[in-house]
């Protein structure tokens, strides 16, 4: 998930996040986020298959309200700081 300079958060699935992100950020990851840029990293949460990644996104999407999607930011499921620690050079 990101949040985009307007604050309004995006939520989609990749396998590359890091990639995924700066094609967000050069306007060639989403319409939603095109005009919407920059758009910063706030969510990461990680899936075995792709069909699970798609059906949490599609839960997130359609389920949740954005006071819940912030709560999910701030949730122990949130891999961010988790990846930061163990590869702090490559964040």
């Amino acid at each position: 998930m990101v949040r985009c300079s307007d604050g309004t958060l995006y939520t989609g699935y990749t396998n590359d996040y890091k990639s995924r992100l700066a094609k967000h950020n050069s306007g060639r990851g989403a319409k939603y986020t095109a005009t919407r840029k920059p758009v910063t990293l706030v969510f990461l949460q990680r899936f075995d298959t792709k069909e699970d990644a798609m059906r949490r996104e599609y839960e997130i999407k359609h389920r949740l309200s954005k006071k819940d999607k912030e709560a999910l930011i701030s949730s122990p499921l949130n891999l961010i700081d988790r990846i930061a620690a163990i590869r702090p050079n490559e964040e």
